[in-house]
């Protein structure tokens, strides 16, 4: 069984990243796509990365709360949910899985695949707040899919939206496997304990985890937004203090690091096949980090209480900013700086031996972060993917139930197949969604763009926020 599974993820791995040449060398076509599409926006949205942070920063402080807004959970409860499913594994493994097949230099990519990725996740959030709807209870049902639905209809291809929706749905629960969080972790806590990573050992700590993942998710997106809350600042405070600790300990050879990063960024000898090569392993990693383009966190941010959809687009900048900019470039920095990307590992345990060169316990506290991180992802995942089943199902009580029931069952198996063939098959899974949601980006690059416009002119004009009250009581223009 493991290897037909294996035949089979091979063969999609081979059709989802197919490759195009592209200057002397090749390029996977969906990753030239989504960088096509981050450039496109930042243009066309006239740089929100620097027009739009200072209200997102005003917005997550709450200074314009409006509690009689639509919506179910506030601007921070929304953007700490989507952020629990983007600052996870990807920051630690992803990154040092980026650096064994890219060198150092990916490192580099992500960072600045980072900034680009901003502008891409405020136009795709601002479409799911401009087009989400509401159950006759007041839940919101929020997503690319409903984007797809909605928009499209809008703009008179209604035909065209239900199926696309449709299809988005299909691949986010593909998406949605909880696979990758869960070998990751495991593998951190074989390195750690020292247990045999058998599929009996593996079993076990999938079902416990299983059982505390549908512990909350059975709570719906307000159970979810209050762990995230809390899971989100907590897990980066570990973590990132933990790389600050590793930091100044080599503090002497940062500025080399950094160096060795962006030399290796632009080296024709690049372990993945030069600059490009670099490039497109930095790209992969940083997309799967962050989920700009895949819309996926839409999902999340759609819960947001607010009358204007793109204030929670702005919001949603902060997203890759954090995640891509910030916390990836940190544990490149640690894994380049104490020089253990030379040492042959290929996935986590890279990062496990930089933290255990301070000392021979603190991989001790990157076990801590790792946990939190795979369990905060797992969570923000099972509330996406009970949206995409509802989508396709229903969103009947017993409907969901029998998700739940899916999404945790399937767990233990991340800790059984070889990291590996989970990567292969969940950026596979992961990134058929980008098809249908950037054709829906395509099509309402026009009613996004004047609703960013808009928003941000009444905000520097001082007609939508005054005094921190929203003044404006009517629904926002839906294009």
């Amino acid at each position: 069984m493991i290897e037909a599974m294996g035949r089979f993820i091979d063969h999609l791995s081979a059709r989802v990243f197919m490759k195009v040449p592209f200057f002397g060398t090749e390029i996977e076509l969906v990753v030239l796509a989504l960088a096509a599409a981050m450039v496109f926006f930042t243009l066309w949205l006239g740089i929100p990365q620097l027009r739009g942070i200072g209200i997102a920063l005003q917005l997550l402080r709450g200074r314009h709360a409006d509690d009689s807004a639509p919506g179910t959970v506030s601007q921070f409860q929304a953007l700490s949910t989507a952020l629990s499913g983007t600052i996870g594994l990807g920051n630690i493994g992803g990154v040092a899985i980026a650096i064994a097949l890219g060198g150092p230099g990916a490192a580099f990519w992500m960072f600045v695949i980072g900034f680009f990725a901003m502008a891409l996740k405020a136009a795709e959030v601002t479409l799911g707040l401009m087009y989400r709807e509401f159950s006759a209870g007041g839940e919101v049902r929020g997503g690319p899919m409903y984007t797809l639905k909605n928009g499209l209809a809008r703009i008179g291809l209604p035909n065209t939206g239900r199926r696309l929706g449709g299809l988005y749905a299909v691949f986010a629960l593909g998406g949605a496997l909880p696979l990758i969080q869960v070998n990751q972790s495991f593998s951190q806590l074989t390195v750690i304990t020292g247990i045999d990573s058998t599929p009996g050992n593996g079993l076990v700590y999938g079902l416990i985890l299983a059982v505390a993942v549908g512990v909350v998710i059975i709570g719906g997106v307000n159970s979810v937004a209050r762990v995230a809350a809390g899971l989100v600042p907590l897990m980066c405070f570990i973590y990132l203090g933990g790389g600050i600790v590793i930091l100044a300990a080599n503090a002497a050879a940062v500025p080399a690091a950094f160096l060795t990063i962006i030399n290796a960024a632009f080296s024709p000898d690049a372990v993945a096949g030069g600059v490009i090569g670099s490039f497109v392993v930095g790209m992969r990693r940083a997309v799967f980090s962050c989920e700009a383009g895949v819309g996926t966190a839409v999902i999340a941010h759609s819960a947001a209480k607010t009358r204007h959809p793109a204030s929670e687009g702005m919001v949603a900048l902060i997203e890759p900013m954090l995640d891509t900019m910030i916390v990836c470039t940190m544990t490149a920095l640690i894994i380049v700086v104490t020089g253990v990307y030379n040492d042959g590992y290929t996935d986590i345990a890279m990062t496990s031996a930089a933290f255990g060169t301070v000392a021979s316990w603190f991989p001790y506290v990157l076990s801590v972060a790792v946990l939190l991180f795979a369990f905060s992802t797992l969570i923000s995942w099972g509330y996406y993917g009970i949206q995409a089943w509802g989508y396709l199902f229903g969103h009947s009580r017993a409907s969901e139930i029998t998700f739940k029931l899916f999404y945790c069952l399937l767990q233990p198996l991340g800790a059984i197949l070889s990291p590996g063939k989970v990567i292969d098959l969940i950026d596979s899974l992961f990134f058929l969604m980008v098809l249908p949601n950037l054709i829906g980006l395509a099509l309402l690059a026009v009613p996004v763009r004047r609703e960013v416009n808009s928003f941000l002119a009444g905000v520097k004009a001082g007609t939508i926020y005054r005094k921190g009250i929203d003044d404006e009581t009517a629904q926002p223009r839906h294009g």
